[in-house]
């Protein structure tokens, strides 16, 4: 799929089928994610693959706000390390990387942030040193009939504004 596509048409997705995603996709995602720029090159992101029924119904145990992961075909903690004050950012742009890439075949994705940290820790093994950035939910769409062409967005006039702020 062409880039600018891929981003035109994707679309955060929450309901899945029971479709498996293969394995060669899930490698695919998670080398778009080794792949993708962190400031000074620190590559201080870790990721945790969740695939198994027990371990992603947890995950939506310990969310506040991610209970539809229960039904993803597998997911992805992103761990980033807060020592580093760029940190939300290369979690932004890794998240961008993964979701992109799984589009790309038509794997579909969506994430959440709200979390019952200790519970996460416990669950998961997760290091005091490290941040529970996101979650980010994989699974083949449970309807069909998306396109990702219904977006509503604001327009370019109401968002850009060139050279001063008006």
């Amino acid at each position: 799929m062409d880039t600018f596509d891929c981003i035109a048409t994707k679309l955060d997705i929450r309901e899945y089928s029971k479709q498996k995603v293969p394995i060669e996709i899930r490698e695919k995602i998670l080398e778009a994610a080794r792949l993708t720029g962190t400031g000074l090159n620190t590559q201080h992101w870790r990721f945790i693959v969740v695939e198994d029924k027990d371990n992603l119904n947890k995950l939506a145990e310990d969310s506040t706000s991610g209970k539809w992961v229960a039904d993803a075909n597998l997911a992805i903690i992103v761990l980033t390390n807060p020592k580093y004050n760029y940190h939300m950012i290369d979690a932004g742009r890794v998240l961008q990387s993964m979701q992109l890439a799984a589009w790309n075949f038509g794997v579909s994705s969506g994430l959440f942030t709200g979390i019952r940290e200790q519970n996460f820790r416990k669950d998961f093994n997760i290091p005091e040193q490290m941040n529970i950035t996101l979650v980010v939910g994989f699974g083949y769409p449970a309807k069909k009939n998306l396109t990702g062409k219904r977006k509503n967005r604001l327009s370019i006039n109401e968002l850009v504004h060139y050279e001063i702020f008006r």
